[in-house]
């Protein structure tokens, strides 16, 4: 298999080829692992690699194929963002905090992982203590976007993104608290789902503000996500935000059908300061999804704009509350960027506190309106292409904003009301770099959400272009 033809690989296929004995998990582990070794030092995608356990795991799933047994996973190599717990294997969050830290058992959706047959090569690098857009990190290494080294990969699940991009394993856990799955997707030209607050458990998982995180699979395809959707989704008892909601078979929505669907199309804020490629190429998938049978509706969240300040008065807070004790006792520890945000969160009124509270279900009520008219919202995920490592404090269009300031505006909204929302690639800037497109649909469908964005992506078929990397 030439490189190419193993960067196409997708988990789905993957599964299959196992599943039909046409490829050994020990030969494809190795492989993976060979291509980590190879390229990690530049790219940055893993703060810690797991050989020696992931070729334990290949050998075992390998037996057991042989055995006649085995999950859907069975063999096949992903890697989880370095804040889900792994039993006796390190889990620093991007920190140096915790640059010790080894849990004493697995998080709930890496058990779920594991007992589907997952072979987990490594853990991936990330902002720091997810707290930020750029993967640039200041004890583990900037994560590199592989379409372009020198621009970001974006945050905080970068390193995660990369190891997709790049086929360092073929699907990963990342974590999304306001955009942090859907902006490195669509910087890196994969795809990345936010589902329902609530429908995965968070147990386990290193939090940043824990009314607002969300744990969900970033990987190449739709389908890729809908069957890891499918194994880690599901009522947790030990975590208190689980919700006790049927999970469906996703890739039973995968039909490729979306007749009649009703595109939300929100008529202000969301199309508005927006790079002309990404532009460009998000109405030119509207027209796709048109032509597909869908039918266009005009749609409004006025409050969408206040979403930096709810987002704020929310998450800051509650990032506080976790860290008070670390920065009482290591606050040099800390990166300067991630620590002003904490530090900022212990001195919030509480009455702001609960105004954002309020503006959050009356956001959450003008959602609910809108899904009356509307089966999903389609927006772009960020507003710009993927900005430089050298630019990220300059202003990008023709007002103030700086780019890094832009990176979740669209995407933030969607942590607020804790909707489901996936990012998949809609097309390539003039200078190669990837643009994505974001579809958020109601609460506990992401199979509706997963069905138009099937279609989409087999109508188009983005995700067959890989970066040259």
């Amino acid at each position: 298999m030439t490189d190419s033809e193993f960067k196409q690989l997708t988990l789905a296929r993957v599964a299959n080829l196992i599943r039909r004995r046409e490829l050994s998990p020990v030969e494809l582990t190795e492989a993976i692992l060979a291509r980590i070794d190879r390229l990690n030092d530049r790219m940055r995608a893993f703060i810690t690699v797991t050989a020696d356990h992931a070729l334990e795991q290949a050998r075992a799933a390998e037996r057991e194929i042989g055995g006649g047994h085995g999950g859907p996973l069975q063999g096949i190599p992903i890697s989880l963002k370095d804040l889900y717990d792994t039993k006796g294997i390190l889990t620093t969050a991007g920190a140096k905090v915790f640059a010790q830290r080894v849990p004493e058992e697995d998080a709930a959706v890496v058990s779920k992982l594991r007992e589907a047959g997952a072979v987990v090569v490594g853990k991936t690098n990330l902002h720091e203590f997810a707290f930020g857009v750029t993967t640039i990190n200041p004890h583990y290494g900037t994560a590199r976007n592989p379409w372009d080294p020198e621009r970001i990969a974006g945050g905080s699940s970068g390193g995660s993104a990369i190891a997709v991009a790049l086929a360092l394993g073929f699907g990963s856990m990342g974590s999304d608290t306001g955009g942090s799955i859907r902006i490195p997707a669509s910087l890196c030209g994969i795809v990345g789902l936010k589902p329902t607050y609530g429908r995965v458990s968070l147990r386990g998982v290193i939090p940043l503000a824990w009314s607002l995180d969300h744990s969900g699979p970033m990987v190449q395809t739709v389908e890729d996500a809908a069957i890891l959707l499918g194994i880690v989704a599901g009522y947790d008892p030990g975590d208190p935000y689980s919700q006790a909601i049927p999970v469906p078979h996703y890739t039973d929505s995968l039909t490729g059908e979306i007749k009649h669907l009703r595109i939300g199309i929100p008529k202000t804020y969301f199309y508005e300061r927006v790079a002309p490629e990404v532009d460009a190429a998000v109405r030119a998938a509207l027209k796709n999804l048109e032509r597909l049978g869908c039918e266009m509706v005009q749609v409004d969240l006025p409050s969408a704009s206040q979403q930096r300040d709810i987002f704020l008065q929310i998450a800051l807070p509650q990032a506080y509350t976790y860290h008070e004790q670390y920065l009482k006792a290591q606050a040099d520890l800390y990166g300067s960027d991630v620590r002003a945000r904490i530090e900022a969160g212990a001195s919030m009124r509480s009455i702001d506190y609960v105004r954002a509270e309020r503006a959050q279900l009356f956001m959450k009520q003008e959602c609910e309106a809108i899904f009356k008219m509307a089966d999903v919202i389609v927006t772009p995920t960020v507003p710009i292409p993927p900005p430089r490592i050298d630019g990220l404090q300059q202003p990008w269009g023709a007002d103030s904003e700086i780019a890094v300031d832009s990176l979740t505006r669209f995407t933030r909204v969607f942590n607020i009301v804790g909707l489901p929302a996936i990012s998949i690639p809609c097309g390539f800037t003039p200078e190669g770099l990837p643009i994505g497109m974001q579809i958020c649909g109601k609460a506990f469908d992401e199979s509706t959400v997963l069905r138009v964005a099937y279609a989409y992506e087999q109508e188009t078929r983005w995700f067959e272009r890989r970066p040259p990397i």
